[in-house]
């Protein structure tokens, strides 16, 4: 990280405002986890943005990640949108991770919607799930504001009590009662991956109070926490984890089942978003 980390990030917002043509601030964003960035394909008004081409983002190598950055409208409301993600397991440092979560605070960001793929731990879900992330477990062996704080998003020391909004999570379900999706609901636990976790560090995890495992968002929700966002998490559950079931976990069953409920999900982002 250079010297002066905010001068890496304001490069990257006058990278992105040049494109857009204006200095929009969009209160709203999202990010799309794994085999969910088609919801990003029913935005309107889109001005489309590789991360590669901003300064500093990098490029996700996991192929359920297309790695665009959107702006535009979704569900009457405007919204810049990270199609994708960075991720720890590919190499990238923590300050690397939230780069983008940093860029769309300067972008005017308040609320935050973060999804993710996660394998289910509670044996009560089932494949294709949705969990309301309520909290979350560190587990990925750091913490992204080791040496990273600046005072321009936040203080050294913050609070955790309430990652996860508890106003958004009263909206998220209304709007699942509303749209009649069944909401599951529990406590995400973030790894490093990449490989997947064995049968006995799933059994551990329960016993920990781990509902669903995941190798993402955590790292994000802090640097958005930090920076006085709010909050809401959505996990869909693409697999059972280890020992769950006797099924080989694949990548690709992540993927497909992330396509599979992309309208499903899609139709709960959009009941959220015109909730707020």
């Amino acid at each position: 990280m250079p010297t002066d980390p905010m001068g890496e990030y304001k490069l990257a917002v006058r990278y992105i405002r040049e494109r857009l043509g204006s200095e929009e601030h969009f209160p709203l964003g999202l990010v799309l986890g794994s085999g969910l960035g088609r919801l990003g394909d029913s935005m309107t008004d889109v001005v489309l943005i590789p991360f590669a081409d901003i300064p500093g983002f990098g490029k996700p190598y996991y192929s359920g990640h297309r790695g665009n950055l959107l702006c535009g409208t979704f569900a009457g409301k405007r919204v810049v949108c990270l199609q994708g993600r960075l991720h720890y397991y590919e190499g990238y440092t923590f300050d690397q991770v939230i780069l983008p979560i940093r860029v769309l605070r300067l972008l005017g960001v308040e609320t935050l919607l973060i999804t993710n793929a996660a394998g289910g731990i509670n044996t009560g879900f089932a494949i294709g799930d949705i969990m309301l992330m309520l909290d979350h477990i560190n587990l990925m062996g750091g913490n992204p504001m080791v040496g990273n704080q600046h005072p321009a998003f936040g203080q050294n020391f913050f609070d955790m009590g309430e990652a996860y909004s508890k106003r958004l999570l009263g909206i998220a379900r209304k709007a699942a009662a509303e749209a009649n999706i069944t909401l599951r609901e529990g406590v995400y636990i973030a790894v490093s991956g990449p490989s997947y976790e064995t049968p006995a560090e799933i059994r551990a995890f329960r016993t920990l109070g781990a509902d669903a495992v995941g190798m993402s968002t955590v790292p994000e929700v802090i640097a958005a926490r930090h920076a006085g966002m709010e909050v809401l998490g959505l996990s869909l559950i693409t697999n059972m984890a280890a020992g769950v079931t006797d099924a080989i976990l694949t990548s690709e069953d992540v993927i497909e089942i992330g396509h599979a409920r992309a309208a499903v999900m899609e139709q709960l982002a959009a009941e959220i978003v015109r909730g707020l």
